[in-house]
């Protein structure tokens, strides 16, 4: 179960930094690779959908990238420079605030620890993982298993060099503010981290186990989904996507379809506004099978793939 891949080309939640509890600490970010400072090009992939007096670009992210990934300019510049907005999957709030959020949702003091709730044969790698990363053993003791996972999955792209400050949410939303442009969120911060606090003990304790058993190739996956979004080749991203995605129906329906097709409701009643809108999800959500692309299909509405 591939879960840590989806997870980075879905919730944007992984934009928000790792964060610390007084009463249960949680761990400092991996230090960063250093990064290459050479430019690649990059091609993402780039949809449009429209009706007689509106235009609404979808663009799928991958919300940690290391720096030097050329790819805001060439079609993607344009419509984004043509759009009256921005809209994200959420807007992300300021350190404290996300803090406050993320804390409320991410701890219990009470109960076993969570080294104690994962089972005996996950154990070892739990705390491989830990100590690869710098991180005390008991800094996860309270807490819950999708934030140790969350965490488990973003620290080491860090420390590979990928970083939430060269992803396309965070270029896109220092453009949109300087050019003045309205941003909005089709989700809030409360209602991300409600998605995965939400989930069953034994969804996310599966969760947890997934990512540790993945994070040896954290490399090569990571790299493999890049070069796929890189080139706009979202059947290669999906097949990443997909991965697994049977293995947990619970996961699956909260984290992309059901949120999928929420957004394809939200794209169909924009519709009936005037303007220009530049939609930034994560890369996950339009690709593969019931995707926001899909869901749209199913109301009778056509996304083009924009050539550029």
């Amino acid at each position: 179960m591939k879960f840590f891949r989806r997870l980075i080309a879905a919730p944007a939640i992984l934009l928000a930094p790792p964060v610390t509890a007084q009463s249960a600490p949680a761990p400092m970010a991996a230090p960063v690779a250093t990064a290459s400072v050479s430019t690649t090009n990059a091609d993402p992939a780039l949809w449009v959908v429209k009706d007689k007096d509106t235009t609404i670009y979808l663009f799928g992210t991958i919300h940690v990238l290391k720096p030097g990934l050329s790819w805001f300019d060439d079609g993607v510049k344009k419509a984004f420079d043509s759009s009256d907005a921005l809209v994200l999957e959420m807007v992300q709030p300021d350190q404290a605030t996300m803090q406050n959020i993320v804390l409320s949702k991410a701890y219990s003091l009470s109960g076993p620890t969570l080294t104690e709730r994962l089972p005996e044969a996950d154990r070892g790698n739990y705390l491989k993982a830990m100590n690869s990363l710098g991180i005390p053993p008991a800094a996860f003791d309270r807490a819950q298993p999708w934030f140790a996972a969350t965490n488990l999955s973003l620290l080491p792209l860090m420390k590979l060099g990928y970083d939430p400050k060269s992803g396309p949410e965070t270029v896109l939303t220092e453009a949109a503010a300087t050019e003045k442009k309205a941003i909005e969120g089709l989700e809030t911060p409360e209602q991300q981290i409600g998605y995965l606090a939400g989930l069953p003990e034994k969804v996310q304790m599966a969760f947890l186990e997934s990512t540790l058993k993945d994070l040896p190739k954290t490399e090569e996956t990571m790299n493999g989904m890049v070069a796929a979004w890189s080139r706009g080749d979202p059947d290669a991203l999906a097949k990443f996507m997909n991965d697994g995605l049977d293995d947990s129906p619970e996961l699956a329906k909260t984290l992309l379809f059901d949120r999928n097709a929420r957004w394809a409701q939200w794209i169909k009643a924009r519709l009936d506004k005037p303007g220009t809108v530049f939609v930034a999800v994560g890369a996950g959500h339009l690709a593969g099978k019931q995707s926001v692309i899909d869901q749209l299909k199913t109301l009778k509405i056509k996304a083009k793939r924009v050539a550029y």
